[in-house]
């Protein structure tokens, strides 16, 4: 991991996400939402996946995360999340609840993102699915080299599974 990704990961007691990938902190929970912080350093990601509920991604820092999104309704769509604005960049991006979502950042190894995302209803662990790359490419056909850079080893090695449970430290 680039240094700078090391001091920030030390600096926000950011974890290991098992099975997704990246490092993550839950900075906050009540009854009603949750929030993590959350970095990607490249080349790998977070790995293909859906959740129960909707999830809104904020960001804060670092190199521009690029979304690949599957929707149930068969479309693909590709966002990027980040401050240049006039390249089309978005600072805020809804995953609505049960669209299959992976990321990465964009630039080279060492480069990093970092996020923070916001649940509400609250994240639950038994809501989480990891994707398996095979039945994701029989779905959404035109997307099966991004789905297979964003599954198993190409999703950053971590991905042993089809479904994997996030839980906060």
């Amino acid at each position: 991991m680039a240094a700078a990704a090391d001091r920030i990961v030390e600096r926000l007691g950011l974890a290991p996400l098992p099975g997704e990938g990246g490092y993550f902190r839950e900075t906050y929970r009540d009854a009603q939402s949750t929030a993590i912080l959350y970095l990607v350093v490249a080349p790998d990601g977070s790995a293909l996946h859906r959740l129960q509920g909707p999830e809104l991604y904020h960001w804060h820092a670092g190199a521009p995360l690029a979304f690949l999104l599957l929707h149930p309704d068969g479309r693909v769509e590709e966002v990027v999340l980040g401050a240049e604005l006039a390249a089309g960049q978005v600072p805020q991006l809804v995953v609505p609840a049960g669209v299959w979502q992976g990321s990465r950042p964009v630039g080279p190894t060492g480069a990093w993102s970092l996020v923070g995302t916001t649940m509400a209803p609250g994240f639950d662990p038994a809501g989480f699915e990891l994707g398996a790359s095979e039945p994701l490419v029989a779905g959404w056909p035109a997307a099966a080299e991004r789905i297979r850079s964003l599954t198993g080893r190409g999703g950053g090695g971590r991905i042993e599974t089809r479904t994997a449970r996030r839980s906060s430290p």
